[in-house]
């Protein structure tokens, strides 16, 4: 630390951060200063673990289909899966129709105004639950997600690593302590955006932070390791082979049942190794599934590798079209839809980069 340059005080922290919104923030997103509690969640279920950029689209299309609580409860759970196509995560969207069919039936459409009860609704977190009480009711609960580990990190010179039980105490009651008390909803947006804009993972803003002359991790030539996490990620990785099994202008298609990736949405019939596989395997595995029939199939095309990174998968395969002489004996639970009606199904994303490239050749069927 250069000489003169003293750790920030905390009581000066929210002043400076509060300053910075109302003079240099110009991030702009349509759930910013808004307090109907409703939209508020939806826009925080839509952006966990996805980029505003991403989500706005999405955010736009929910408002636009389910203005309020009630229309979102009466939703068809194939139509809210259509629309969430493609953020992943559908833990979050099976979540999200949970909580408004609880909120429209049991609350009579209102959302609970206290921040212990809307902890208590299904897939809202510690991060939620202060984000909709702050900005919807004004109450004084500050969020920590990874913009505010960062942000504090940094100018504080935290070196406890984020993912641990210590760590999430240390930083949530430092975020507490730090909390403009008499304006959390405009404290708590100003800091993610300050995380998002400023102290951002990568490439920092640093000679323009109105932090800088305070900030431990800037003036130890520090930023590149704040903040810390102590786990690594193992990821996982799977096989997947699609057969695309077709007979007379219909296409087999079923639903994943199973609590695993991508549940409740659709796919091709599967087969899963735990390793690359060569076609012959693939049709052999088929077979001994009575899928197919010897001399009763017709192989018309086998796609390139496609491949999907998820949270803690790698999830590579192909798809296999197969033109059927005739209909497996078994009906295994699929659907024969047609090229017409197969979009009105939610597919994962690895299987939509599939239907996209084959939409954009005409020539699925």
């Amino acid at each position: 630390m250069r000489k003169n340059d003293l750790p920030l005080s905390k009581n000066k922290f929210a002043p400076i951060l509060l300053k910075w919104n109302k003079e240099k923030n110009s991030r702009q997103m349509p759930w910013k200063g808004e307090k109907d509690p409703y939209k508020i969640w939806l826009s925080e279920i839509i952006l966990q673990q996805t980029r505003v950029e991403q989500g706005l689209s999405y955010y736009n299309n929910f408002i636009k289909a389910f203005p309020d609580i009630h229309k979102l409860a009466k939703a068809p759970d194939e139509k809210v899966f259509k629309l969430w196509e493609g953020l992943g995560y559908y833990t979050r969207c099976r979540n999200l129709l949970a909580t408004a069919r609880f909120i429209s039936k049991e609350l009579k459409g209102k959302f609970p105004g206290d921040y212990e009860n809307i902890r208590s609704l299904k897939g809202i977190g510690p991060y939620t639950a202060a984000a909709i009480s702050s900005f919807a009711f004004n109450l004084p609960h500050a969020v920590v997600d990874g913009n505010v580990f960062r942000v504090l990190a940094r100018v504080f010179g935290i070196d406890t690593a984020t993912d641990t039980t210590e760590g999430k105490k240390l930083f949530t009651s430092l975020a507490d302590e730090l909390l403009d008390k008499k304006q959390p909803g405009l404290y708590n947006q100003a800091i993610m955006d300050f995380g998002a804009v400023i102290c951002k993972p990568a490439v920092p803003l640093c000679t323009t932070c109105v932090f800088r002359k305070n900030c431990v991790a800037f003036l130890s030539n520090r930023i590149n390791e704040l903040p810390v996490k102590e786990k690594k990620i193992t990821i996982k990785k799977r096989w997947f082979y699609y057969l695309l099994l077709e007979y007379k202008n219909q296409i087999a298609i079923e639903q994943r049942t199973t609590k695993d990736i991508w549940q409740d949405l659709y796919q091709f019939p599967l087969i899963e190794t735990s390793t690359d596989a060569v076609l012959k395997n693939i049709l052999q595995l088929a077979t001994n599934k009575k899928w197919l029939d010897k001399n009763e199939y017709e192989i018309t095309s086998v796609s390139p590798l496609f491949k999907q990174q998820l949270s803690h998968q790698l999830i590579a395969g192909q798809f296999i079209r197969i033109k059927l002489k005739r209909q497996p004996p078994d009906n295994n639970g699929w659907e024969w839809v047609t090229k017409r009606k197969i979009a009105k199904y939610a597919f994962p994303q690895f299987i939509n980069q599939y239907l996209k490239e084959k939409a954009g050749q005409q020539s699925l069927f």
